[in-house]
């Protein structure tokens, strides 16, 4: 039953002003997701009208930045919900932000319970957690690297723990599936939109770490995704902005793409996510993508590989998908459907999909059989995650679930053991070591004495929170230690006081922030041959610095390690494979020699070691103060 929305409000206004947030909610069972008996998932599949059936293959977009109470987002949210019988929300929000944000946390769960009250079915809540539950600094979540630092660990362990604990604090933030592991294989060094997403680019290794994150997942009650089918790693385009074309033939695709997706069915993942790329070895029909192509998802996916659970589309909105079907926008719903996919995900148009969807069945060019059976496997999902019996979370509950001291701990352990030391000459590393054999002090010092050691932040926006968390670790150790912010706008003019400091200084570290982003391919990018690779014009100004200063200068990779593909003469060189905070702090302890670089390259480098090689570099001593 509805509840009247004055009372709502009402309710959500005393619950605001309460110094603790309300426990008025059961706490939901965490339990290990299996397919139930059907019973539930069955009868109420018959009580269904076609329009409530069609509704339940949707999956929209609830953005968590605009989520509260009082604005239109949450009325438009809850209508459209209401109004096409939706199934499925999508959780997103940018990465980063402020910390005093978590306060808003019991707000966003309680508005969560409030949406499944109203639904006559329960949601499916899903979220796109990567790095564990996003945003962090929104609901105080454990912070995790990137999936290709957990490569660079080669400790699966390390994988299926990421799995438990994100699994734990999503239900407890009442986010029931993740649209996650990525199972594609980054074969590609110009992919702008995998990188560090993927676990490497060794397809038993990818698929080993796969299937360990799955483990953990579902042994804790959360539903688990394998993406992006049938493999996005080789490709130079991101589908975010256009449609890529996978050249790879049959043997490579049976050889590099499709092994860790065949391990993640094996490990029982519960949905698999179709791709918006065109791979002509599998269809050579260029108006189709492998979302909607029938060979690649029923033919491959269900029938050759032997998927028996939900087939889920990439978001449907992206512009590479959109384009197809402009003058048609909600056919790209039909032919998703047809091809074999259970749910539709943030169609760009989703009344015209919806209507779409509901004229194919009608007209019979979908059958009621075909509609039925892909419902069905929703709802049995939601039983096997105990929906139909509790809807809601324990507001109450989420300080004691959620980012507690052992899970924050844990993040930052298997931060700091991806680190991984591509080149030493022995000059630098670790900062501040006194041994006789590094560089020499700068005998000479101008009258206004430059600090001994600059920090260059080179990233995409001075505005970002990139380089924030690793120059407040590098001042706890090195308090006159010079930081300079640059980015592409603000290069040139910054050059010259750059390069002069960098002659003063006797060291350098230039830490590198390039992380695969559809915001990074659209706007930072704009223009270069790579979008995946560091902007010209930061770009001009690190080899400026290494062309006179890289014998005393380390670069820290704090995104993708390819780096030394473009810059052959870097002499020390450190990767953190993410830009997320832990790795931050690892990167210092790494530079100051606190911790060991104990890593493996988990990618090939073309002017590095291949997959699984390193540098051991032992911690500075035992002894070693800590200052995180």
């Amino acid at each position: 039953m509805l509840r009247n929305l004055a009372l709502f409000l009402t309710v959500f206004t005393l619950l605001g002003a309460a110094a603790e947030p309300r426990e008025q909610f059961k706490e939901a069972p965490v339990l290990p997701v299996e397919r139930g008996d059907g019973g539930w998932a069955e009868k109420t599949l018959k009580s269904l009208s076609l329009e409530e059936k069609v509704g339940q293959l949707f999956m929209i977009r609830l953005r968590v930045e605009y989520f509260n109470g009082r604005s239109p987002s949450y009325f438009e949210l809850r209508n459209n919900i209401l109004k096409y019988h939706i199934g499925s929300l999508a959780m997103s929000a940018p990465p980063q932000g402020r910390k005093r944000d978590i306060s808003r946390r019991f707000e966003v769960v309680t508005l969560l319970n409030q949406l499944q009250e109203e639904s006559k079915l329960p949601l499916l809540v899903a979220g796109d957690f990567e790095r564990g539950v996003l945003p962090a600094h929104l609901f105080g979540t454990t912070v995790f690297p990137h999936a290709m630092a957990f490569g660079a660990t080669g400790n699966l362990a390390y994988a299926e723990e990421f799995g438990r604990i994100t699994a734990q604090e999503s239900r407890a933030l009442g986010v029931h599936w993740n649209l996650f592991p990525v199972a594609d294989v980054n074969s590609n060094p110009a992919n702008p939109i995998i990188g560090t997403r993927a676990f490497g680019a060794n397809p038993q290794q990818v698929g080993d770490m796969v299937a360990a994150y799955i483990r953990g997942a579902r042994a804790n009650g959360m539903l688990t995704t394998a993406k992006h089918f049938p493999g996005h790693g080789n490709t130079a385009t991101d589908s975010h902005v256009s449609v890529p074309i996978v050249d790879d033939d049959l043997e490579s695709l049976h050889a590099v793409d499709l092994p860790p997706f065949e391990k993640a069915i094996g490990a029982g993942v519960d949905a698999v996510m179709t791709a918006h790329v065109q791979v002509l070895a599998l269809d050579p029909d260029r108006s189709r993508v492998a979302t909607t192509s029938p060979a690649i998802v029923t033919g491959l996916l269900k029938q050759q590989l032997g998927f028996k659970g939900i087939v889920v589309t990439d978001a449907m909105d992206m512009a590479g998908l959109v384009g197809l079907y402009a003058k048609n926008p909600g056919r790209v719903a039909v032919d998703a459907f047809k091809a074999g996919n259970d749910v539709l995900t943030m169609p760009a148009n989703l009344d015209a999909c919806y209507r779409a969807m509901l004229e194919a069945v009608r007209t019979g060019e979908i059958s009621e059989g075909r509609l039925d059976e892909s419902v069905l496997k929703i709802l049995q999902a939601k039983a096997s995650l105990g929906l139909e019996k509790n809807r809601a979370v324990d507001v109450g509950a989420i300080p004691r679930l959620v980012g507690n001291p052992e899970s924050i701990a844990a993040g930052q352990r298997i931060s700091d053991a991806s680190i991984t030391l591509v080149r030493d000459n022995g000059k630098v590393l670790p900062l501040g070591d006194e041994r006789p054999e590094k560089l020499p002090r700068v005998a000479y010092q101008p009258a206004k004495a430059e600090p001994n050691l600059l920090v260059i932040i080179l990233c995409d926006n001075l505005r970002a929170e990139d380089g924030r968390v690793l120059a407040s670790q590098i001042w706890r150790r090195a308090p006159d230690a010079r930081v300079v912010y640059v980015d592409p706008r603000v290069a040139a003019a910054r050059s010259d006081i750059v390069l002069k400091a960098a002659d003063w200084a006797q060291q350098v570290v230039v830490a590198v922030y390039v992380v695969p982003s559809a915001a990074r391919t659209r706007t930072v990018a704009r223009g270069q041959k790579n979008s995946a690779s560091l902007p010209d014009a930061t770009a001009q100004l690190l080899s400026r610095i290494l062309d006179r200063a890289a014998e005393k200068t380390a670069v820290l990779a704090m995104g993708t390690p390819y780096l030394t593909d473009d810059f052959p003469t870097i002499q020390n060189y450190i990767c953190t494979f993410s830009n997320a905070t832990v790795s931050e702090v690892s990167a210092v302890k790494a530079l100051f020699g606190e911790i060991p670089i104990p890593g493996h390259m988990p990618v090939n480098l073309s002017n590095a070691s291949g997959p699984g090689a390193k540098i051991d570099h032992p911690a500075r001593a035992a002894s070693a103060v800590s200052h995180n």
